[in-house]
């Protein structure tokens, strides 16, 4: 494993160069990394006042104070991120006139600090002129949902993004490194997406002794995330782009499997942290190099039963049966790994068409038994109104993105949601998979 932990230091170096530091003990570089860009912090912090952060949070802000750099601390987001906690940072930021935002947390800390600087560069009335937004909207996050729409405000106003200096505490989302921010409205229960370049951290850390005493749970839903991340691109990938998404997923879900085993026996496993902090950035990578399809559009409107990494791993092995007679090459890839961790039982050399997906198939349901994690959504506590909930969202034009990047993309418009979609989630509720198309 050891060779596949060199190589994975190496491609994520040949991605981000030098504005990335990962491994262990490296919290103190955040300072080097704020001072590029300016000297006044928002110091967004996940569970502040908790104990086990306290330790990691003392180390970053004795790298900020070496640097002279000035700062105010402020609790983070609530898990997926809620609109409330979006415009609360956004607040504080406002008030501090903060030049740089330092995000320490998982995923949905980043995630909300990204949308949180968006809305700290922009103005209502540049929103209104150059988006078309209405008045109503103009002042809130609803109007950036979608891809591109933060890149050209970035043109229009010739003013980039408040930067973000990404902390990552939990190997799951990647957020440190990507160019997504997914936020949840509490009320409707709906998750939206913010897909933009523009809001990529142009710094971020990533210390993996800080995951050691991570929740199990929480361990298991970031990896299973990062999993999720990886495949779903590798399903959708063609042209010349292949072969490189085929490195970094391949070796991304290598790691999380290998990662996640080892873990799962010691949960201070220091290899299997690191092989599992590596394996997620890879799949972090790998949704900057295409997009994620079903699965986790599917999960946007399952917050309420499930953690979003759970989601994602509940509805895969059903998409990648739906997908299967046009991702052979990818499914012997990954079905070689689950093979080779003894999660596929029987021969897969010789299978082909429907045979191979459902073998690969099972193989990710016996990986998330083994994990005991959920495998329909049944068992997950969903109920007919989450199927409704989750094909409505499919119908949504901000989140049409997610249908574009399936590997037979499809058309809401033609009926391909009612057409393909509901079964698949009906299998994936009873998980009958002989009902998916």
């Amino acid at each position: 494993m050891k060779e596949s932990i060199d190589q994975a230091k190496k491609v994520l170096k040949d991605w981000k160069g030098d504005s990335y530091t990962c491994g262990e003990d490296v919290l103190e570089v955040t300072g080097k990394y704020v001072r590029l860009y300016g000297d006044k912090v928002t110091l967004v912090v996940t569970e502040l006042g908790q104990v086990w952060i306290e330790k990691f949070l003392e180390r970053v802000k004795s790298s900020l104070k070496v640097k002279g750099v000035v700062f105010e601390m402020i609790n983070g987001a609530r898990p997926n991120a809620p609109l409330e906690d979006v415009y609360r940072i956004s607040l504080q930021v406002a008030r501090s006139k903060s030049n740089v935002i330092v995000a320490l947390g998982g995923g949905s800390t980043i995630d909300a600090s990204k949308a949180a600087a968006v809305l700290n560069t922009y103005s209502p009335a540049e929103v209104m002129e150059i988006l078309g937004t209405g008045v109503c909207e103009a002042d809130s996050i609803e109007p950036y949902f979608g891809t591109g729409l933060v890149t050209k405000m970035k043109e229009k106003t010739g003013r980039p993004v408040l930067p973000v200096v990404a902390v990552q505490t939990a190997a799951s989302s990647g957020a440190h490194l990507t160019k997504y921010s997914n936020i949840t409205d509490p009320v409707t229960g709906q998750k939206k997406l913010i897909v933009d370049e523009a809001i990529v951290p142009p710094a971020s850390v990533f210390d993996f002794k800080i995951t050691l005493d991570s929740p199990i749970s929480l361990t298991l839903d970031g990896g299973l995330d990062g999993i999720a991340h990886a495949w779903e691109v590798f399903m959708g990938a063609s042209g010349p782009a292949y072969e490189k998404v085929k490195e970094v997923a391949q070796l991304g879900i290598r790691l999380v499997v290998y990662g996640l085993q080892k873990i799962k026996k010691d949960k201070r496993d220091l290899e299997g942290r690191i092989a599992l902090g590596l394996g997620t950035d890879l799949g972090g990578y790998s949704i900057m190099l295409g997009g994620t399809s079903g699965p986790h559009l599917g999960s946007f409107s399952l917050i309420d039963i499930l953690t979003h990494g759970r989601a994602c791993a509940l509805l895969n092995p059903y998409y990648t049966v739906l997908f299967a007679p046009v991702i052979q090459a990818q499914l012997k890839t990954v079905g070689a790994i689950f093979k080779e961790t003894g999660y596929i039982k029987e021969e897969i050399k010789n299978l082909s068409g429907k045979k191979l997906g459902l073998a690969v198939a099972n193989g990710m349901i016996a990986f998330a038994k083994d994990l005991n994690f959920p495998t329909t959504l049944k068992e997950a506590g969903a109920t007919q109104k989450h199927i409704e909930r989750m094909l409505t969202a499919a119908k949504n034009p901000q989140l049409k993105m997610k249908l574009q990047n399936m590997p037979t993309p499809m058309d809401a418009e033609m009926g391909d949601v009612d057409r393909l979609m509901k079964p698949v989630l009906e299998a994936a509720f009873t998980g009958d998979l002989s009902l998916i198309p």
